[in-house]
């Protein structure tokens, strides 16, 4: 059963959070792949995707992921049939655009025919939990096993 982990990063938060949460999948075929690296074209529906994304300035998405979710504008690819989760990070004391980078992964990736599966994680740097401890725990709440079945 494969699962790519894609993380958005400004300043490498997402990076450390998609590993940890590599960490925590054993027993799964896992990838972590840069977005800045991957091609939206790869996007597979018999795979589970997870995105990590990071909130950079007042809402925008990080630089690392501005080039896939660009070419994504772009291809307007159909996404139908993909399976994603999505664990976002933010700040708090921007109010309005708290984690507003993950809330635009799965608007964009939903708008595309893709699916959202499981809760919506949202970290907040201004909180007490670690990102990391939170991705341990989140991970573990996805339906993996019926989400996986077939692939």
């Amino acid at each position: 059963m494969r699962i790519v982990i894609l993380f958005g990063s400004e300043m490498g938060t997402a990076e450390n959070v998609a590993e940890t949460m590599a960490g925590e999948l054993s027993g799964y075929e896992v990838s972590v792949v840069d977005m800045s690296e991957f091609d939206p074209g790869e996007l597979d529906p018999r795979l589970f995707h997870i995105v990590v994304c990071s909130t950079y300035g007042e809402g925008d998405l990080p630089t690392g992921a501005e080039p896939f979710f660009e070419a994504l504008d772009a291809h307007s690819p159909d996404l139908t049939g993909l399976r994603f989760a999505v664990f976002g990070l933010g700040d708090s004391v921007y109010d309005t655009t708290f984690n507003r980078g993950g809330e635009i992964a799965a608007e964009k990736l939903t708008t595309l025919g893709g699916t959202q599966i499981g809760e919506h994680a949202r970290h907040d740097a201004s909180g007490e939990i670690k990102p990391t401890a939170l991705a341990r725990d989140w991970v573990h709440t996805l339906p993996l096993d019926s989400v996986l079945v077939g692939t």
